[in-house]
């Protein structure tokens, strides 16, 4: 898992969804993301040299598929992701995959075409995000954002919070609701949303699993409790 330096939950919550996989482990390089912008610092952040760096870090460690945990491609455009993908595959000879990637392959699946946003971003990010859905071919009918642009802050935002905006977006009826933000703590929060909502839930920390399980042809319906996209129930 590459991992963004300032990130606290998607370590410990990857850890949390494969404890019950003996035959899985999971192993993280960091590289430096402490905010979340559009300005040219910011953006910068996710230049391919630092992430490859990373990257090959891992490499070392014989791992199976390397995966960018992380939203920017959200902002980016999954183009940023496809290319990262080839560039890591191309130098280290490992099979990767990002947590947006493996989102839309999880919604092209189950034919989410109408989803909501939750999200801790700000006003322009989000709406990047909207922009950037709708070039792949994915509506995001209803949204909720905490206007928030520090990294480290995401981690800090309440259970209650996530499920309240979740809530807010379930009455809106959408296809699914994605949590976007692999260091916003939803996924734990997830089969009980399921439950309550009745509709699909996507955190990205999850579909960051997904992705590497999926690269790997590993059996996805041995996690249990973290989202109907691994047990493919409607």
């Amino acid at each position: 898992m590459l991992t963004p330096s300032s990130n606290t939950v998607l370590e410990p919550v990857t850890m949390q969804m494969l404890q019950n996989l003996p035959d899985v482990t999971a192993h993280f390089s960091r590289f430096r993301v402490t905010a979340i912008g559009l300005d040219a610092a910011l953006l910068s952040q996710f230049d391919d040299r630092p992430m490859m760096t990373a990257a090959e870090l891992l490499a070392d460690a014989k791992v199976d598929v390397i995966v960018w945990n992380g939203t920017s491609a959200g902002w980016l455009g999954l183009d940023s992701d496809r290319r990262l993908c080839e560039r890591i595959t191309k130098a280290t000879g490992v099979k990767a995959s990002t947590s947006v990637l493996a989102l839309f392959d999880v919604m092209r699946k189950r034919n989410e075409t109408r989803i909501g946003l939750v999200s801790p971003y700000t006003d322009d990010v989000q709406a990047a995000i909207v922009k950037s859905f709708a070039n792949e071919g994915v509506d995001i009918i209803c949204e909720r954002h905490l206007g928030i642009r520090d990294n480290f802050s995401f981690s800090q935002v309440s259970p209650q919070v996530i499920t309240s905006m979740v809530a807010d977006l379930a009455a809106a009826q959408p296809d699914s609701i994605a949590v976007f933000c692999t260091n916003l703590a939803g996924a734990p929060l997830v089969d009980q949303l399921e439950k309550t909502c009745d509709i699909a839930i996507h955190d990205s920390v999850a579909t960051a699993i997904y992705g590497a399980l999926s690269a790997v042809e590993y059996d996805r319906t041995r996690i249990s409790g973290f989202g109907k996209m691994f047990s493919g129930r409607p």
